[in-house]
C-alpha cells in the first residue's frame, strides 16, 4: 500500500500478485473505480484514504511498459480528478490501471498542495 508497482511487475504479460480485475467501460470515472476498489478492499474504505492512479501501457518504441500518472481521489473528499474518465486518460484495451492506496495516517505526511472539499 502507498506506492505504485514496479513496471517490471507488468513485463512479458505478467501482473502484480495483488491484481484486482475490474471490467468497466471507458466512460468510467476515477471516482467510480475508487468505489469499486473500496467494495473489495476493507482498508481502503477509511475516510481520507488516497488513491493515486497511474496508467500502465505498452511503449511501442521501446517494447517495454511505460507509466503515466492520471489522477488522484481521496475517500470522503471531492477532488479535481474525481470525474476524469478512462477515455479522457486515453485508456485503451490492453492498458492497466495501477492504483497506489495510501491510508489516511500515512497520507497526512505526503499531502499535496491541492485542497479537497468534504462530501
Amino acid at each position: 500500500m502507498g506506492r505504485h508497482h514496479s513496471l517490471g511487475d507488468y513485463a512479458r504479460g505478467s501482473v502484480p500478485a495483488t491484481e484486482l480485475q475490474i471490467y468497466t467501460w471507458t466512460d468510467a470515472t476515477l471516482l467510480e473505480i475508487t468505489g469499486l476498489v473500496r467494495e473489495v478492499n476493507y482498508e481502503a474504505r477509511r475516510r481520507g484514504t488516497r488513491f493515486s492512479f497511474a496508467q500502465i501501457y505498452p511503449d511501442r518504441s521501446s517494447l517495454s511498459m511505460s507509466r503515466r500518472e492520471i489522477g488522484t481521489t481521496v475517500s470522503g473528499e471531492r477532488g479535481p480528478d474525481d470525474m476524469k474518465t478512462l477515455k479522457q486518460c486515453r485508456f485503451t484495451i490492453g492498458d492497466y490501471i495501477d492504483i497506489a492506496i495510501t491510508p489516511p495516517s500515512r497520507n497526512m505526511n505526503n499531502q499535496s498542495n491541492r485542497r479537497f472539499r468534504p462530501y
